[in-house]
């Protein structure tokens, strides 16, 4: 068996289609994912609250019937009628209008976060398919490297320079590769399933996944001012923003209110009276004002605002803290993967120059299928670790481009 560096052309359009597969199932994902779309209405909802704070205080409305009727000089007063308005202070439906504005952003920026984080479980469950079918494709190549070491034996065993023991030998390790092949194809079909949820389709659709991927030459390099553009820390200064805009509100509310309305008395004439205002109605126009004299409920909410931005100035910080340390972790796992591919492909050719050297044993009929084995199992070790080297990278890369693009 012979494993080969995929370079030049070829490699580049295994590359191109790798990431073309999988963008298609990360946009399948972000259009059908149910989490996204109850995001997306919870968004919707707080953009429809900027409409809702759009309005004036309700008019209200008043009658009266005078069961007593009071006399008045131009007659008895029979019922009264009015209707009242409230008008807050200058500028604070628009500062309403502004937070809830302000909160609606917050909720946009929840769903960026959320489509990265879903990009990047599609991501990791993909290159989990991908690692267990190149697993796949190892063990069984492995297990005819070994029918074919099986037939060498069984003439050997012919002309007597093998015994029936190697070849059952043989036999026990293709059925130990079978085996594990047939447990990795359990394991994909939980893969498939979880990474079908996610897109939310039938958990049993068949997924397709490159059969080759190459660890690119050199890596892009990124420093830490690249996080400050995470949608996570920007959450922070929207909802720092939000609350700029609740202070703004507050200040505003805790002004005056203006009231305006009108009263309208229905006068009954006086009897047997002849005068100019005999019977004339009554309408009396209002005024009135709400002042906040107790406006402790303000300071406190000012305080509350005030607390609440530094609570969200130490929790960006502390987010930022963290999403370093990821970053950290995840450049310093790539490269560990980078190293780990380069010695076992080293390795590899290695023992690749074993399994030539034990071919042309056979043909001086020295062979010793003992070494077969040994070489085979350091072969497939060798392949399966070249295989888990490039699932941990492109695993930590997608890691790196949530935290970074």
């Amino acid at each position: 068996m012979r494993y080969f560096l995929i370079i030049g052309f070829f490699s580049l359009a295994v590359h191109t289609l790798s990431g073309q597969q999988l963008q298609s199932y990360i946009e399948e994902a972000k259009a059908n994912n149910p989490e996204i779309q109850a995001i997306e209405l919870r968004h919707n909802a707080a953009e429809e609250k900027i409409n809702e704070v759009n309005t004036l205080p309700d008019t209200e409305f008043g009658a009266a019937y005078f069961v007593s009727e009071p006399e008045t000089r131009t007659g008895a007063q029979r019922a009264k009628f009015s209707v009242k308005q409230m008008l807050p202070w200058f500028g604070t439906i628009t500062a309403r209008e502004n937070y809830a504005a302000s909160m609606a952003e917050a909720e946009y920026v929840e769903i960026t976060i959320a489509k990265r984080k879903l990009a990047r479980s599609v991501s990791e469950f993909y290159y989990l398919l991908y690692g267990i079918k190149a697993k796949q494709k190892v063990l069984e190549d492995n297990i005819q490297l070994l029918k074919t070491y099986e037939q060498l034996a069984l003439t050997a065993t012919e002309v007597g320079n093998a015994s029936a023991v190697d070849v059952l030998r043989l036999q026990i390790r293709q059925n130990e590769l079978q085996q594990q092949k047939e447990a990795l194809l359990q394991q994909a079909k939980g893969i498939q399933a979880a990474l079908n949820s996610l897109m939310n389709h039938k958990y049993d659709r068949d997924i397709s996944v490159v059969s080759n991927l190459e660890i690119p030459l050199e890596d892009p390099v990124h420093s830490y001012e690249v996080l400050s553009l995470n949608p996570e820390l920007i959450k922070f200064d929207k909802l720092y923003e939000s609350v700029t805009q609740s202070e703004e509100l507050n200040q505003k509310e805790s002004a005056p209110s203006i009231g305006v309305g009108l009263d309208y008395i229905a006068i009954e004439e006086r009897p047997e009276m002849n005068f100019s205002d005999n019977g004339k109605d009554i309408i009396m126009p209002m005024v009135s004002i709400s002042i906040p004299i107790f406006n402790k409920k303000y300071k406190s909410t000012t305080k509350q605002n005030d607390l609440k931005q530094q609570e969200i100035q130490s929790q960006k910080k502390d987010r930022l803290n963290t999403l370093k340390s990821q970053f950290s972790r995840a450049i310093s796992q790539r490269n560990q993967a980078r190293i780990k591919f380069n010695i076992q492909e080293k390795n590899l050719k290695q023992a690749e120059n074993a399994e030539e050297i034990l071919t042309k044993n056979y043909e001086t009929g020295t062979i010793n299928f003992n070494d077969v084995l040994d070489v085979q199992e350091l072969q497939l070790k060798f392949g399966i670790n070249q295989i888990e080297a490039i699932q941990e990278y492109y695993t930590q890369s997608a890691t790196i481009n949530y935290l970074t693009n």
